[in-house]
């Protein structure tokens, strides 16, 4: 897996470096001290797993996975164990309290592998993406669903259910996968376990978005996200 470290001590990247070094099946291909960087790091290259502090100046390790449409497989670092309750709402693999001894960072990596194969296996799940509509793999049969016709997906583990008005399709595979090859036009993830169809939104309040009689949490670490970017672009509101 290609690996970048995120970290704005210099003596903590050095240490993560080390251990990336003796495992064989890591290859670093970067380092930053901030967010920004990483960033721009990110949108030029390919980065499987990434190790993330959370307490660096600028922006947090936490508001930038918050900021990411398709991150990387990440693993939080960080002298401070209270985050942990808020970073694994957002889908992390792991969380390392520093300083991070070899066998509990060698533990976290198995962990990623293991999260990694998985998302190499179900990539083929969806056999075709064209304009209007998917293919999905149920079962023993490949089955097309048109992206207008599905109202939300929820997450079940390692795998996802797609809502539609006239059925329920499951298939193998996890949410956050699934997240990453839907038109991000109108799908949105606004919850850990919940994709939702922005197009079938009735109404929202503080904790739930209303698709008809359908009721979807609204997740404490997406809201802001949610608001800035589906809510107020098409908001009327008093000059």
């Amino acid at each position: 897996m290609k690996c970048l470290i995120v970290d704005d001590e210099p003596l903590a990247r050095e240490g993560m470096e080390l251990n990336v070094a003796d495992v064989p099946s890591l290859e670093l291909v970067g380092q930053c001290s901030n967010a920004v960087a990483a960033n721009d790091f990110l949108q030029k290259h390919q980065v499987d797993l990434m190790f993330l502090d959370i307490e660096m100046p600028g922006i947090t390790g936490l508001d930038f996975i918050r900021s990411l449409r398709n991150p990387p497989l990440i693993i939080l670092t960080t002298a401070y164990p209270q985050y942990a309750l808020e970073s694994y709402e957002l889908d992390v693999v792991d969380y390392l309290v520093k300083p991070v001894r070899l066998e509990r960072f060698v533990k976290a990596i198995n962990r990623a592998k293991e999260v990694f194969q998985l998302q190499q296996a179900t990539e083929s799940t969806i056999e075709a993406i064209e304009q209007e509509y998917v293919y999905i793999k149920s079962e023993r049969r490949y089955i097309r669903v048109f992206f207008k016709d599905i109202k939300y997906i929820k997450g079940l583990k390692d795998y996802v259910m797609l809502f539609t008005d006239k059925e329920k399709i499951m298939t193998a595979m996890n949410i956050k996968t699934i997240n990453s090859q839907l038109p991000d036009s109108i799908f949105v993830r606004v919850s850990k376990s919940y994709i939702i169809n922005i197009n079938f939104i009735d109404s929202i309040d503080i904790d739930f978005i209303h698709l008809g009689e359908d009721e979807i949490p609204l997740g404490r670490t997406y809201r802001d996200a949610f608001i800035e970017n589906y809510v107020k672009t098409n908001l009327i509101a008093r000059k």
